[in-house]
């Protein structure tokens, strides 16, 4: 979740200088702070599930799965944020030699809530959308089965939504399948 700040103007530099020095997480977006709020036990819940479910089927493999705490850089358009998974294959690369900011992610997933749906629907997705490195961005809903998935298809984006938890989400560009059952087993009352 993210709320905006006052409107202070930052270079990207000088974001990631003071955001370094932050006890709390802060985006960057279009030369403004966006300040993360707190999540609520279902996202929180959500986000755990998920790590899980595709940190086991990669654990052999050559990806690596962050949760909440990887910044992701995009550019040209440089904006700075921390989506709630990512997943990123060969070999990771980083903004610097700090390695908390992330430039090749290739899957993204987003823990919707009512406050940060339009806007991860919406500015963030366009941001995401110049990282060449991304085929896939999944939105989360924490309030019902809703599972968005965009995939990229050429200059494209194809959607697909699942909202039953008998549904599995495919993930073609790590060759992972995640079931509905799974994402929402803590969450939806019916799910175990």
């Amino acid at each position: 979740m993210s709320t905006l700040t006052a409107q202070t103007y930052l270079s990207p530099e000088e974001y990631l200088t003071w955001e370094r020095k932050q006890p709390f997480k802060n985006e960057y977006h279009n030369g403004q702070i966006v300040a993360m709020s707190g999540v609520s036990r279902a996202h929180n819940r959500i986000t755990v599930d998920i790590t899980i479910q595709l940190g086991n089927q990669l654990m052999e493999g050559e990806c690596e799965v962050f949760a909440s705490e990887m910044r992701v850089r995009t550019s040209p358009t440089v904006s700075y944020f921390y989506p709630d998974v990512i997943v990123v294959c060969d070999e990771p690369r980083f903004e610097d030699d700090t390695f908390d900011t992330l430039l090749n992610p290739i899957v993204v997933i987003e823990v919707l809530s009512s406050s940060t749906a339009a806007y991860d629907r919406g500015e963030k997705f366009e941001s995401y959308k110049q990282l060449a490195s991304l085929p896939e961005y999944i939105l989360i809903s924490q309030d019902r089965v809703r599972v968005e998935s965009y995939r990229r298809q050429g200059t494209r984006w194809l959607h697909n939504t699942f909202q039953h938890l008998e549904d599995v989400l495919p993930l073609a560009s790590i060759e992972c399948e995640v079931p509905l059952r799974a994402i929402y087993r803590r969450v939806i009352r019916d799910a175990s």
